[in-house]
């Protein structure tokens, strides 16, 4: 180890985001690609819930109706999908919207991510939920598919089920959703950084590196 070596510069990274929002995963993939291009600097990643469907029924919707409500009919939702699919795959990410036959309400994955978080597994719990809803198109609203990617990512599933039995952390999940929105966060992703810097959408990579210059600067003078 070099003693003579600058420290690190070491970076606070909240993700506003929400599981059932693809572009989220596509920021999600983004950000981090970036991070790994970036070994000078150390970061802290905290995960901030956004409900996009803040009044969808705690058991989801049928994906069919869903579609209409949100976009108005089928084939608008086929062309957005199109394009976010050929995004996907630069990024390693193999949507397959075609398999999701229920939109959950996220609530209850959102509270997942939080128990995860107890015992420093938050990080692989969103990449599991979001993978396993958008290329595998299970519903993680559903307690028995949350309770098997929980177990997957090494938590027990026992406590697991507990956990989601009870309300635990809804009303912290609603909270954040509600500070999202006071802070004026209209939209996710978005990725607030040291607490003063904030990008809103799924940037590419070079974009987000600008950002944590000079979110390092700021931090270097503290």
């Amino acid at each position: 180890m070099n003693v003579l070596a600058p420290p690190k510069a070491r970076l606070s990274v909240e993700i506003v985001y929400d599981l059932i929002c693809p572009w989220c995963y596509l920021g999600v993939r983004r950000l981090l690609r970036t991070f790994r291009r970036r070994p000078d600097l150390l970061f802290d990643l905290s995960w901030r819930p956004f409900l996009l469907n803040p009044d969808m029924p705690r058991a989801g919707m049928a994906r069919p109706d869903y579609v209409i409500r949100k976009f108005g009919g089928e084939e608008r939702a086929k062309r957005l999908y199109a394009s976010i699919t050929e995004l996907g795959r630069r990024e390693g990410v193999a949507f397959a919207f075609e398999r999701i036959r229920r939109t959950p309400s996220s609530v209850d994955a959102h509270r997942l991510v939080r128990f995860a978080s107890r015992y420093g597994h938050a990080d692989a719990m969103v990449e599991a939920l979001f993978s396993v809803h958008f290329t595998e198109g299970y519903d993680i609203g559903d307690h028995a598919v949350l309770i098997a990617i929980a177990s997957a990512c090494g938590l027990d599933p026992a406590a697991t089920k507990a956990f989601l039995a009870s309300d635990e952390d809804a009303d912290t999940v609603h909270a954040d959703n509600l500070r999202a929105h006071r802070l004026g966060i209209n939209g996710v992703p978005c990725f607030v950084i040291g607490g003063r810097h904030a990008i809103a959408g799924a940037q590419e990579p070079e974009v987000i590196e600008r950002l944590l210059d000079v979110a390092a600067v700021d931090a270097a003078e503290l």
